[in-house]
């Protein structure tokens, strides 16, 4: 049962809430530092869960596939990768610069087992999908009464 359960982390609500009261903060005073735009990020994921499989959806635009990696250990999934900045030309002032860069890395503890060997992952318009089948044991079963 433990597996359904999602596991809080308190550093990353914090570091949530300090990301959004600097972009309030920003945004009143019209600047968007670039040392806060290099930090490291985290691409927001919808779990999906049917009988037969776990289908994850991670928003990772402006990226090519291949610069993004995904590894399955057991029933943890991580997905990582880099979004650089383009490169400061003379001549060109910043505004505002809004899009997260940097390093990122997603961990999260899957709801099921899942058949790692038959995993499949496609890439398209800024959106990465995932579609893991589960494993046999992790599949409901009806169980009939003999006696």
């Amino acid at each position: 049962m433990a597996k359904n359960l999602v596991r809080w982390d308190p550093f990353r609500e914090m570091a949530s809430l300090r990301e959004e009261m600097d972009r309030v903060f920003d945004s009143l005073y019209g600047r968007y530092p670039r040392e806060r735009a290099e930090i490291s990020w985290a691409p927001p994921l919808d779990i999906e869960e049917t009988e037969n499989e776990i289908t994850v959806r991670a928003e990772i635009p402006g990226m090519k596939k291949e610069d993004i990696k995904i590894s399955l250990t057991g029933d943890t999934l991580s997905i990582s990768g880099e979004r650089r900045h383009e490169t400061e030309q003379r001549g060109k002032t910043y505004h505002r610069i809004e899009r997260a860069y940097g390093r990122f890395m997603r961990t999260l503890v899957l709801p099921n087992d899942v058949q790692a060997d038959k995993v499949k992952a496609a890439y398209s318009d800024g959106i990465l999908e995932l579609t893991m089948p589960k494993s046999e044991k992790a599949k409901a079963r009806e169980i009939s009464i003999e006696q």
